[in-house]
Formats: structure tokens, sequence, C-alpha cells
């Protein structure tokens, strides 16, 4: 296991050792498991983007939108405003 140091808020610290005395545990697996979750949750909302896209894709098809023909040569002009490829 490998030992790392991090700066907590107070507000954050007093939540840590509350719920390290009603669950009985240490500060540190609370932590640990709080990191767990934390990261679990992280990588499957990242899943969510891509079932966001599929949906807007499919209200495209239906209503047969229709987008510049450049676009996905010129993707981040029509994000970002960058400028365009030739």
């Amino acid at each position: 296991m490998l030992k790392t140091y991090l700066y907590l808020p107070d507000e954050l610290d007093q939540k840590i050792v509350h719920t390290a005395k009603t669950q009985k545990k240490s500060k540190a697996e609370v932590i640990r498991l709080a990191l767990e979750k934390g990261i679990e949750s992280i990588n499957y909302d990242g899943g969510a983007s891509a079932r966001m896209l599929l949906k807007l894709a499919e209200i495209g098809k239906k209503y047969k939108a229709k987008g510049p023909k450049d676009l996905s040569t010129n993707m981040d002009y029509y994000l970002w405003g960058m400028p365009k490829k030739t």
C-alpha cells in the first residue's frame, strides 16, 4: 500500500471523522472507501456521455437534422470558434 499525504479542508475532515466514528472505522479506511466510490462514479459517468451522444444522434435522425458538410473536418471551428481547416 502506498502512503500519500494530502490537504483537506476542515469541514471535510470533520465529516470524515464523524463517518469514521459512526461506522467504527479508521479515518484512512473511510477515505479509501470514499476515493474508490468516487473513482467508480467518475468512470461510470464516462458511459453516460456516450449514451447522451447516441440519444442526440437518434434525435437528429428522427427529425432529419442537417449539419454542415465539413463538420467532421472543422469540429473545433463549430464548437470552439477555432480557425477553419481548408
